[in-house]
């Protein structure tokens, strides 16, 4: 398909459907056999998986609806790229179903034994928990169907007021998504130590999210732009605004990580400074100092510079590094409620991070073979080729 823009569309190569084809299968043996060998064991790598992709699907459709909201336009030549990753919210039940099977095994609010769990059963039960998991999933299916019909649409009716439809329906979406990001996280990551609170870790989770959302996407705007596969006239300037993005929510979640810890700190109280003293229990405490590096001052000092904004390989290579970070990351949340003598790891925890690339290659394969990779209608796709800092 051709257009004024100058917008050739061009098929992926089959190579890339089999890359995802052979992770998919040798994550999901391992999966199996990691359920096998360790049931428990594997079912907190099972969240850590889904709370990922979550993270990457939910947070796609947050950058979709916040450009409609904006009215940016630098991003417009390359938003079906988000489009397309918000797609795997549609796959998320594949990866929550084994946990609601096994929510007794993970949780012990399911077993409330004194007087502080007894307090908090209205909201810490297995149906309302059933019911929270499926509605922010039914809503989050929603919107996605909606606003991403409306974009796909617009490809061949042109119609300007498919544009205004969606920003009403993003302005909706913001509030929609911050509480169930939020409760999402306290849900499935903050619950496993159900004793512990911080009233601000749905914003961390939800930084980590905005941050890991940007650095996929970034990967693949970056990969495809290089080969060709995108509209011509992106420059240097679109690439520095995503790494002036990336950069700014690096800082964001290290301003938020701090929060938490200062105020817990601060407060000394026995019921909230357990849950960083048992990341500070042996060897977790030199995972915990690693997480600081990974996951800040690495991205923080690769992303210092402007030229490093600007430059694709540098750019390509700080994105793999934030999504590995954020991985790390959601790991540090999880595993020590397992295993609180030290770091775990070995092959049973392979299986989800290869399974989930694979996964995430052969949904965009697929989406781009039905839809263009430029949203082609928007009548912000000239102004957002010709945008210039």
């Amino acid at each position: 398909m051709s257009i004024s823009t100058g917008y050739h569309k061009k098929e992926l190569p089959p190579k890339i459907k089999t890359l995802g084809l052979a992770l998919l299968i040798t994550g999901l043996i391992i999966v199996i056999l990691g359920y096998m060998t360790d049931t428990t064991r594997s079912l907190y790598n099972n969240i850590i998986g889904f709370t990922f992709l979550v993270s990457i699907g939910v947070g796609s459709l947050f950058f979709v609806g916040l450009e409609y909201i904006v009215g940016a336009v630098w991003s417009t030549p390359f938003r079906r790229v988000s489009e397309f990753l918000s797609s795997l919210i549609i796959i998320l039940p594949l990866f929550v179903l084994p946990l609601l099977l096994n929510v007794n095994i993970i949780f012990g609010w399911t077993h409330p034994a004194d007087t502080m769990m007894q307090a908090k059963v209205p909201y810490l039960n297995i149906n309302f928990f059933v019911i929270r998991v499926v509605v922010f999933w039914l809503l989050w299916v929603g919107f996605y169907f909606f606003i991403i019909k409306n974009s796909v649409r617009q490809d061949k009716t042109k119609e300007p007021s498919l544009t205004k439809t969606n920003i009403k329906l993003s302005a909706v979406f913001m509030p929609v998504f911050a509480i169930t990001i939020s409760l999402a996280a306290i849900d499935w990551l903050m619950s496993l130590a159900p004793k512990w609170f911080s009233t601000i870790f749905g914003v961390y989770y939800f930084s980590g999210t905005v941050l890991a959302a940007l650095a996929a996407a970034t990967i693949f705007i970056v990969m495809l732009n290089e080969r060709g596969y995108l509209i011509a006239g992106l420059k240097s300037d679109h690439y520095y605004s995503l790494g002036a993005l990336l950069f700014a929510f690096i800082n964001f979640w290290a301003y938020i990580s701090f929060s938490q810890f200062l105020l817990i700190w601060y407060g000394n109280l026995p019921e909230e400074t357990v849950w960083f003293l048992a990341r500070w229990h042996g060897n977790w405490k030199i995972f915990s100092i690693g997480l600081l590096v990974i996951h800040f001052v690495i991205p923080y000092f690769g992303l210092l510079s402007q030229p490093s904004k600007m430059n694709p390989k540098t750019l390509l290579i700080m994105a793999l590094w934030i999504l590995f970070g954020h991985y790390i990351d959601l790991y540090w949340l999880v595993m020590p409620n397992f295993y609180k003598e030290g770091i775990i790891f070995g092959w049973i925890e392979l299986g989800f991070p290869i399974l989930i690339t694979g996964l995430i290659i052969l949904v965009f394969f697929y989406r781009a073979r039905k839809i263009n990779l430029v949203a082609v209608g928007d009548p912000k796709l000239q102004r957002g080729i010709d945008f210039r800092l």
